[in-house]
């Protein structure tokens, strides 16, 4: 039997609503993401989980607490499953950095996956930190289920490196919805398959086809 990994991201925030750069900003869960969570702990509530994950920022703890309650399970915190640290552009619009630090984000437009912004990390060093700790959840647990608690980024990240895919894209290709929930199989640490990605339909329906700047500049509405 697979080892399961529910890979989880956090519930939305108020600046999740606003559109910041908030990696390192330690910022709580909004009303509305307490109700995602609650809803996707309702929905998990009969699953097998043997142990549960959290990055130790305060919106990811509150989020694996909401989670682990149905399963009195303790949630056990790592910093390696942190958000990106995005440096001296933390707590500002993408606009606000668009317009302060316009080569610097053009150039970390091109490969968030090697370039950071000032003071901030690369999508490298983030898997460098979070890559290791996955596959250590994976091999302590095995053939059980785990629940691990991280954020947008980071998800993104791990699944194009377990999946295999040029992480180069993670921003422009792969999305993660407040609580969302992706579902891995492993038949071993390194090999994984993807069985559920970036759902939320313990919250909403089938989402539509209208284009998000929230998701990149790449999916920018083009005349």
């Amino acid at each position: 039997m697979p080892t399961r990994l529910f890979l989880v991201r956090h519930g939305a925030t108020e600046l999740t609503a606003e559109d910041r750069f908030s990696g390192a900003t330690d910022v709580p869960l909004s009303d509305e993401g307490r109700k995602q969570v609650a809803n996707l702990a309702e929905r998990l509530a009969n699953e097998q989980i043997d142990a549960v994950y959290a990055s130790p920022m305060g919106r990811t703890v509150e989020t694996a607490r909401i989670l682990a309650k149905p399963h009195a399970a303790e949630v056990r915190v790592d910093s390696a499953l942190r958000e990106i640290d995005y440096g001296h552009w933390e707590g500002k619009t993408r606009a606000e950095v668009e317009a302060q630090y316009g080569e610097e984000y053009e150039n970390w437009q091109e490969d968030p996956l090697t370039i950071a912004p000032r003071e901030g990390e690369s999508g490298v060093h983030v898997l460098a930190r979070a890559l290791p700790v996955v596959r250590r959840i994976v091999e302590q647990h095995q053939h059980g289920s785990v629940l691990v608690v991280c954020h947008k980024g980071t998800n993104r990240l791990l699944i194009s490196s377990l999946l295999g895919f040029d992480a180069r894209g993670y921003r422009d290709r792969l999305d993660q919805s407040p609580a969302a929930l992706n579902i891995l199989d492993f038949v071993s640490p390194v090999r994984a398959r993807l069985r559920l990605f970036n759902d939320v339909s313990h919250y909403e329906g089938v989402p539509d086809r209208t284009f998000s700047q929230r998701l990149s500049r790449w999916w920018s509405p083009r005349g």
